[in-house]
């Protein structure tokens, strides 16, 4: 196994000034997730003048950059997305102190994507080549609705030529190899309404919402070992006034797990409640699928245990604690579906992530830049 030399470490060390001014310009850029082009823009033009090749933008708003991937079939994916959870589109708030750095974002996934940029910029200036194909993405849309647009085109893109993919994403003390499964539905019901007065009787669509809720959290969750299976819903929207009786509400509507056969088995429970209550009457009901990610498949385990030990040996190499191995909701989830061994690897230590009080420790930057160096320069020749 590879380990870094002195040329990489003072490289790292004397980048670090460079690294944390790029930390602060990113940062400050929205990139709710589909409206990612500001992040995008910087990106590219950041790629193209430090020295990297056919640069694109692909239909999803990946940044892509390829490195010896022509005619190999084999290519190693490097990844950290570039949307936020936030839907702000002017730019966000950043300050920071001697021990903190304070910015929505600044830790899912700002501080991974951008110490990858730090990483692939000494690939770039000492023209290393890989005996594999190299492809490095600033890929878009994991956060919420996104539904994993980003990695879902790169895995079409480069269909069966892919044979694992990395994920930096999260902090070092946690790595996800294990993917958790979920479907989100907006469901809506509409009736005729009326006056709350004039036309009481009338079905009122906010209780046909409401008796559907409760159903669903009657639910018993499957219990099987080693799986964790959850549901939840998180927006109800609905009704005109006080004095009106609903004619339309909507609620949305999300189910999990880490297992494929725990995630069939909410899904079957989600569409017979459904059908039992069309049958009532309380309402016209309709379903909408507005969120597929898929749990892993078929993969390899002695694969997916070499690359999981990889980069977890070289996380507590660097980090000195325990990096943890948990299943999570990650980019990882769209190649493992397909069969391609994914992690999902943290490098940096954030609190409060998909909240605007986020904060990361800024002595846990060079600590990650190791991190990803070590992984990715495994790679190289």
């Amino acid at each position: 196994m590879y380990t870094l030399d002195k040329k990489v470490i003072d490289y790292l060390d004397n980048s670090l000034d460079e690294t944390f001014a790029r930390l602060e310009e990113l940062a400050k850029i929205p990139a709710p997730s589909g409206k990612e082009e500001l992040r995008v823009e910087f990106v590219k033009n950041w790629l193209i003048k430090n020295g990297a090749k056919n640069v694109i933008v692909d239909d999803a708003l990946n940044v892509v950059c390829p490195i010896d991937c022509e005619n190999k079939n084999e290519i190693v994916v490097f990844m950290a997305h570039t949307d936020l959870v936030f839907p702000d589109t002017t730019p966000l708030p950043y300050s920071e102190d001697e021990e903190y750095i304070y910015c929505p974002g600044i830790g899912d996934d700002t501080a991974c994507l951008n110490s990858m940029l730090t990483v692939l910029k000494y690939v770039l200036q000492n023209n290393l080549t890989s005996k594999r194909g190299i492809l490095f993405v600033a890929n878009s849309c994991e956060e919420g609705l996104g539904n994993l647009k980003g990695i879902r085109q790169i895995m079409k893109d480069y269909a069966n030529r892919i044979s694992t993919v990395y994920t930096f994403d999260g902090s070092y003390t946690h790595l996800v190899n294990k993917c958790v499964g979920s479907h989100r539905y907006e469901v809506t019901f509409e009736t005729e309404g009326g006056h709350s007065f004039g036309a009481f009787g009338n079905r009122n669509a906010i209780f046909a919402m409401s008796d559907l809720i409760c159903n669903l959290y009657n639910c018993k969750v499957p219990e099987k070992e080693g799986a964790k299976t959850t549901y939840n819903v998180g927006i109800v929207e609905g009704g005109t006034s006080v004095n009106t009786i609903a004619q339309k509400a909507t609620m949305l509507y999300e189910y999990r797990s880490d297992d494929k056969d725990c995630l069939q088995y909410m899904q079957n429970f989600f569409n017979e409640q459904v059908e039992k209550a069309r049958k009532k009457g309380l309402a016209e009901i309709t379903t909408r699928l507005i969120g597929d990610r898929p749990c892993g498949k078929n993969v390899d385990q002695k694969a997916l245990d070499d690359i999981t030990n990889l980069a977890v040996n070289i996380s507590e190499k660097y980090s000195g604690v325990k990096c943890h191995i948990n299943s999570g909701s990650t980019d990882a989830n769209i190649p493992m579906s397909l069969g391609v061994p994914s992690v999902c690897v943290g490098s940096h230590v954030a609190f409060g992530a998909h909240t605007r009080e986020e904060k990361l420790l800024k002595s846990s930057i060079p600590i990650g830049l190791k991190i990803i160096a070590e992984l990715v320069l495994n790679y190289f020749e």
